[in-house]
């Protein structure tokens, strides 16, 4: 069933559910109508006892008893199957009138229960062949005379009873299936509508048309999962657009050094040399292939950060970040000997990995060195009491133009020299790798870079 349509799947099973539920219905009624009317001839025969013994016809049942036992039995059979008929049974086992329809033995087992009865009135009931009878005996006195009355009726009449109305009940039953499978095919189909417009709407996605929004007017799962799409939808979006524009910029980025390293490379191939120099034109060359080296290891980088981002967490451990600063401005500070560095660093201590932090702080460093005019400063503030701190980076140099500040950290902004590149994007993506925040801000002495950290362990917490 699995293969068939979901509308045909969900109108099977409700009708499956109905149909299951009529039969149930019809094994149980004629059981439950069985056991009501079983109880409503005993009630029934009870009544008409009463009514038999009431003290006004007492007198005249006893005359007549005597009189004549056989018009008893004459008018009962005057009777129909629904009428209570009666037989007394005297204490010495005689049946009055004795009925000549009831076999021999059953009046022999008819008295002697009547004989040991010790409740006043009891309930009895017995087959015969295919009929059943319902019969109650009670212990009476007539003219001080003891006398065990046995009213009785047969099941002819609670049979047809139950089958008349597990007939009728039946057609009721069917003529409502047969009704109700119309709108349970309606519902089938309205319900698998929307999932049949969302099966639509992934197809197109599938086929690179994410134009049509999906828009489901509903609260429930499928609205739910209609709007989970929508949103998967405009990161599809998202994701062409960045991927466009980041084939654009590499395009443009790797462009000039390779037309650079060609056009000098088949200009010395050709006995000329641009830089007045053989050796001159080959450092050019040089620069520009470092140029370019550069360029692609920050893009595979970026893309190791992409990946980690999305597949994989990154690998925390406690570390000093003030230590880490220091290590990597010992390292980078003689590419501009004459500069200043002023170092206020503080212990902090955060969670997170040492080695895509040594990349940040060189990608920030870099930046610092290759704009400042005389000094850089490097200063750690952990928070007092508390998880977090700042590492503030900052320099005496030109300020950042207005327009670029805000998007500064994106990828292949440029600033005023044309270096800022990728570097400053791979540093706001290790800070959202570790739930830190960074940005730029223009001082009235230089321009400041922060790392914010928000939640780091204690520095309590980290031995040194």
């Amino acid at each position: 069933m699995k293969n068939k349509p979901l509308f045909v799947q969900i109108w099977l099973v409700i009708t499956a559910i109905t149909t299951g539920i009529a039969l149930l219905l019809l094994l149980v009624i004629p059981l439950f109508l069985g056991s009501y009317f079983t109880r409503e001839i005993y009630r029934t025969i009870e009544e008409a006892q009463n009514s038999l013994l009431s003290n006004r016809l007492q007198d005249r049942l006893s005359d007549r008893l005597l009189e004549d036992p056989a018009a008893v039995e004459r008018d009962q059979e005057k009777q129909n199957i629904r009428t209570v008929r009666h037989l007394f049974i005297t204490p010495d086992g005689r049946l009055l009138p004795n009925p000549v329809t009831l076999p021999n033995e059953f009046k022999q087992l008819l008295a002697a229960e009547a004989l040991e009865q010790k409740q006043q009135v009891q309930r009895y009931e017995y087959r015969l062949s295919s009929e059943k009878m319902y019969y109650v005996i009670s212990i009476e006195s007539l003219r001080g005379r003891k006398l065990y009355v046995l009213s009785y009726m047969w099941d002819e009449h609670r049979n047809k009873l139950v089958n008349e109305l597990t007939l009728r009940l039946s057609l009721i039953m069917g003529l409502i299936l047969m009704f109700s499978w119309i709108p349970a095919l309606w519902l089938a189909k309205y319900l698998s509508r929307p999932l049949v417009k969302l099966e639509h709407d992934v197809k197109h996605l599938a086929d690179r048309n994410r134009t049509e929004p999906i828009v489901l007017d509903r609260k429930d799962e499928i609205g739910r999962l209609a709007h989970s799409m929508e949103q998967a939808r405009q990161q599809l979006i998202r994701q062409d657009e960045t991927q466009q524009t980041l084939l654009q910029h590499i395009s443009h980025e790797l462009k000039t050094p390779v037309m650079v390293i060609r056009s000098y490379a088949q200009s010395i191939q050709d006995g000329i040399y641009p830089k007045g120099s053989l050796q001159s034109s080959v450092e050019v060359i040089d620069r520009e292939a470092e140029r370019l080296g550069s360029r692609i290891r920050s893009l595979l980088y970026l893309t190791k950060l992409d990946y980690l981002s999305t597949y994989k967490p990154v690998s925390k451990e406690p570390f000093r970040l003030d230590r880490l600063a220091e290590e990597v401005v010992e390292r980078l500070r003689w590419q501009r000997p004459e500069l200043t560095w002023t170092l206020r660093l503080e212990p902090l201590v955060i969670q997170g990995d040492p080695d895509q932090w040594t990349v940040a702080l060189e990608n920030l460093l870099d930046n610092q060195i290759r704009y400042a005019k005389s000094e850089i400063t490097v200063a750690t503030n952990p928070v007092r009491n508390g998880a977090g701190g700042t590492l503030t980076i900052a320099n005496d140099g030109p300020p950042i133009e207005a327009e670029l500040i805000e998007e500064l950290f994106g990828q292949f902004r440029s600033g005023s020299k044309g270096e800022f590149g990728l570097g400053l994007a791979i540093v706001k993506r290790i800070a959202v790798l570790h739930h830190a925040t960074v940005r730029a801000d223009n001082e009235p002495n230089g321009v400041s870079f922060r790392v914010v950290f928000e939640q780091p362990d204690s520095p309590n917490s980290y031995k040194t």
